[in-house]
């Protein structure tokens, strides 16, 4: 965890690398209940009897289940301390370059790419990776955005 006393030294720390994260496993049941909350409940993610004979030998996770976790990574990597709140202010380019097995274990790796003050506060920019264990390519690639807002 790295933590800033303030904006001004998440701006001095662009260019940066964190992490990684601690390893997690991608449960059957957390895949469910996404698949509850966002009614997508494809077999490839759902239905484990099925999904042994498809195409990745079992079910996998959801995209937008680890797009997800991005929050919970981003917490263990970067504090920012001195404003009055931070916000998810969206992605800028997202990709998913392998999928995620059920019973895998990830982890993040982020890079701070920019910041850059707004009417509103900073805008940071955070790359995020994450990594399964044992593979080359990662489960997704994305930019995230972060508003953070100055206490008054």
């Amino acid at each position: 965890m790295r933590t800033f006393a303030n904006v001004q030294e998440l701006k001095a720390a662009v260019g940066e690398k964190f992490g990684p994260t601690e390893w997690r496993t991608v449960t059957q049941d957390q895949v469910n209940l996404f698949a509850d909350a966002t009614d997508d409940h494809q077999w490839i993610h759902v239905d484990v009897e099925r999904a042994k004979e498809g195409p990745f030998g079992g079910t996998i996770a959801h995209g937008y289940l680890s797009l997800s976790l991005l929050p919970s990574f981003m917490f263990s990597m970067v504090k920012v301390e001195g404003i009055a709140m931070g916000v998810n202010y969206g992605l800028n380019k997202v990709r998913f370059p392998r999928p995620i097995m059920v019973g895998a274990r990830i982890r993040a790796v982020g890079e701070l790419t920019d910041v850059k003050g707004t009417p509103a506060g900073y805008l940071s920019n955070l790359k995020m990776t994450i990594e399964i264990e044992g593979e080359k390519r990662p489960a997704c690639i994305a930019e995230t955005l972060s508003l953070y807002v100055p206490a008054e």
